[in-house]
């Protein structure tokens, strides 16, 4: 009889045996309520933390299903410190909820006085609620995303019943030109945040691969509610596409789309900005220029895309606008700064998600091989790295300049794809460009030419384009099918998910995707390398690991080693 696949630790930590037969079910089914920590070689590493308990029990799972499968699938008896406690988070799950005293206040009422009575002896809640002398308790409307806040940090999530502000209407319908049909899923998404126009819904997080169409998922939430719409997004582009997006599968018109950057202000029925224009300001002591923008335009909706990158003061914000609605798109629901928790309070809590390796099943995203090349420091390189403080360490492994010669033989071997080379330094990027002849986008280049370059790289024109970090997001490529990171922000799980997005759109020939990550051996950019793969780690890729030398002999990528 074969061993269960999993050991579980009493502090919450799960480890899942990556050689065993039940391995793929396992890890799919601890996606659910669990978060991937390390992926070595043989042994994956997840954590049970209250947050991911919470995003699970608002998908519908229950302590009743969760705790049977832990302990049928552990290899050994699992504490019942761990089962209490993941009960326990289950149970805590709503049992603090908010609703509507009046057009200005809200109660706050539990189940459990107990609970209740303590909680609101806290020193960060006792500020924000007042108590009447029934002993009930109320708050300002106002500060409801303040106590959402505290609540979460206390442990506590609250089901916010409170209602929402319509917004004025907005009448349109979904075109149904160039053949545009919502997708099965992209209509479930929508449905599981509208939850049918209730209290119940209107807030909450869509979680869905690059290339899957969120965009179409905040178009179809917009359909379900009727109401003027706020976009949030990363940038200029971003917001074009967006625009462009909106315009193409509805009936609105110009005059109803505005675009809201630092080209143009136009508010409109759906106004769509970047997150950077609402964090402006003049000085550091001075407020932000323009985040009144929120009251400005009777928005009943607020859709923010890639929403694992709102900014803080946004954050702030958003604390004071739990009235509209809220939609959070993303493909990745990870935080580097660890703000897991502000998206689930302020913004709401998961309540779709579809896992990549599935889409791909059903043909909605491109097979993709992944392959971490691991390319050697030259000998004059590895004495400064070895000589060289931790910071400039990483520097010396992002930019080595044997590098170059990788994506030589990887364009080579490529020369009839369509190439993205994507990379964190401005300097090694030039040099690349300079190097193979390449065009060159990055944050610099404005916005005419960045579009005029991926137009050409559409068409054909331009087969291989290099990009800095702005190709992380909203870049409409659906041709791109091979991708060389040259260097990356650090571990960031959601740059290496974007970047493999990038070439996920399935394409027209049935073609694969194929993903390069250019890492120098036996360095820090190796460390890094572990932690960024493993949200898609979680998704089910694995990377093959090849040696540069390699890419210029006779041997085959295929004899890379899985990890």
């Amino acid at each position: 009889m074969t061993e269960a696949p999993l050991i579980v630790q009493a502090d919450g930590a799960v480890l899942l045996e990556t050689q065993h037969p039940q391995y793929e079910v396992a890890r799919e089914r601890l996606a659910c309520f669990a978060e991937l920590e390390k992926s070595p070689e043989y042994v994956h590493f997840y954590r049970i933390t209250p947050i991911s308990i919470w995003n699970a029990a608002a998908l519908g799972e229950k302590a009743e299903q969760v705790i049977p499968w832990i302990e049928g699938n552990a290899r050994f008896p699992v504490a019942k410190e761990i089962t209490e406690r993941i009960a326990e988070w289950f149970r805590r799950y709503g049992l603090m909820r908010l609703e509507k005293a009046s057009d200005e206040r809200l109660e706050l009422i539990s189940a459990e006085s107990e609970v209740l009575s303590e909680v609101i002896e806290h020193a960060t809640v006792e500020d924000i609620i007042e108590v009447d002398d029934s002993g009930r308790v109320f708050l300002s409307a106002v500060r409801r995303g303040d106590l959402k806040q505290a609540l979460v940090k206390l442990g506590y999530p609250v089901d916010d019943r409170g209602g929402y502000e319509s917004g004025a209407g907005m009448d349109f319908e979904l075109s149904c030109d160039e053949g545009f049909q919502l997708r099965d899923y992209q209509q479930k998404a929508a449905a599981a945040f509208h939850m049918g126009g209730s209290d119940l819904g209107g807030c909450g997080v869509v979680v869905l691969p690059c290339g899957a169409g969120k965009t179409v998922v905040g178009i179809a939430a917009m359909n379900l509610l009727k109401t003027n719409t706020l976009v949030l997004t990363t940038n200029t582009i971003a917001v074009r596409q967006w625009v462009r997006e909106i315009r193409a599968k509805t009936s609105l018109t110009e005059n109803d789309v505005g675009e809201y950057t630092g080209d143009h202000k136009n508010i409109r029925p759906v106004t769509v900005a970047t997150y950077q224009i609402l964090t402006h300001r003049r000085g550091k002591l001075d407020g932000f220029t323009h985040l009144d923008l929120f009251d400005r335009g009777s928005f009943g909706l607020i859709i923010y895309d890639e929403v694992h990158l709102l900014p803080a003061p946004v954050f702030r914000a958003t604390a004071g606008i739990q009235a509209r609605r809220r939609l959070g798109l993303t493909a990745t629901l990870v935080r580097e700064d660890g703000r897991q928790d502000e998206v689930f309070s302020l913004i709401g809590p998961k309540r779709y998600e579809l896992p990549w390796k599935h889409l791909e099943g059903l043909g909605f995203l491109a097979v993709a091989r992944c392959f971490e090349v691991r390319v050697p420091l030259s000998e004059d390189r590895q004495r400064r790295y070895e000589s060289s403080s931790a910071r400039n360490q990483i520097r010396i492994a992002a930019d080595n300049e044997l590098k170059t010669d990788a994506v030589g033989a990887l364009l080579r071997q490529h020369a009839k794809d369509r190439v993205l080379v994507i990379g964190q330094y401005l300097e090694q990027l030039r040099q690349l460009a300079t190097v193979f002849g390449l065009p060159l986008i990055t944050g610099q280049t404005n916005n005419a030419e960045r579009d005029r370059l991926y137009a050409a790289f559409r068409q054909g024109d331009v087969p291989h384009l290099i990009v800095s970090k702005v190709g992380n997001f909203a870049v409409d490529l659906p041709d791109a099918n091979v991708a060389i990171q040259v260097s990356g922000t650090f571990g960031s799980r959601q740059e290496e998910a974007q970047r493999l997005g990038r070439i996920l759109r399935p394409k027209d020939d049935g073609g694969t995707a194929t993903f390069y990550t250019l890492v120098s051996a036996a360095t820090r950019e190796q460390e890094f390398a572990k932690k960024r793969q493993l949200f898609l780690a979680e998704q089910g890729y694995a990377y093959e690991i090849i040696g540069a030398h390699d890419l210029h002999g006779d041997a085959s990528i295929d004899a890379g080693v899985s990890v």
